[in-house]
């Protein structure tokens, strides 16, 4: 995990990136460690909706490498996180409608990255990831979306049936991909304020995932495999709303 996070180790320097409002993606702390600073570690990390995991000592023993940790490390995101209502917003100011991505529970950095290269280049205006049973912002996926995390703001979500509906409030279409979908890919409108949710390598979307999409689309397969890798499907849709929205401008 070490080459995954930056790794901020012991209470002060813990305490000092919550207060710092660092993008942190999971805090680690001792098993029964509950005394003096650990608290305070854990009220605000409670207050910013921080990932806190109990773990062993050897595994802090493991990340820290010598540095004296005192029972708590922090696994730091390489770039800021954003927040959605700000990702709407850049969107009208450039007088486009919202194009969004969700990753509903992905779980391998390359193909995260991957997607975020892709992102960038059809004009996405950010991406979704759920707090939990997703994979976070790493130096994998930094280096695997070759700088294309630098320029595609990401933000983090709790419940992710309830953020679609909040976002189908505020005018977004919710447009799922799986593989039973009701209507090729191509044959959906993507061109007004919509959300492309992808589902994770091996199960696709969850089930409250898909009840909250408007639509369900599917990548037609003629060959004896059944699925694409999920990079390269996002990649297929991302690029069929681009065209579909260049069309629409000419």
């Amino acid at each position: 995990m070490s080459d995954e996070a930056e790794i901020i180790v012991g209470r002060n320097s813990v305490l000092e990136a919550l207060k710092a409002g660092r993008s942190l993606n999971k805090i680690l702390i001792a098993k029964g460690e509950r005394q003096g600073s650990i608290r305070d570690i854990i009220g605000q990390a409670k207050e910013q909706g921080l990932v806190i995991q109990e773990v062993e000592m050897p595994k802090l023993e493991q990340l820290s490498k010598g540095v004296r940790h005192q029972g708590v490390v922090a696994l730091a995101a390489p770039v800021a996180y954003a927040e959605v209502d700000d990702i709407l917003s850049a969107a009208y100011a450039k007088d486009e409608p919202p194009f969004l991505v969700l990753l509903d529970e992905l779980a391998d950095p390359h193909n995260v990255g991957a997607i975020l290269r892709t992102a960038d280049a059809t004009g996405v205006h950010g991406v979704l990831i759920p707090k939990r049973r997703s994979c976070p912002l790493t130096q994998t996926v930094a280096k695997t979306s070759a700088g294309a995390v630098e320029h595609v703001p990401v933000a983090r979500i709790g419940n992710v049936a309830q953020t679609l509906k909040n976002l189908k409030k505020q005018g977004m279409w919710i447009v799922g991909a799986d593989m039973d979908g009701t209507k090729n890919y191509y044959e959906a409108d993507l061109t007004g304020p919509v959300v492309i949710v992808v589902g994770s390598e091996g199960q696709g979307m969850g089930r409250l995932t898909k009840e909250a999409c408007d639509f369900v689309v599917s990548i037609p397969m003629k060959g004896q495999i059944s699925s694409l890798n999920a990079s390269v499907a996002c990649s297929l849709l991302l690029y069929e709303a681009l065209r579909q929205r260049e069309m629409k401008e000419k």
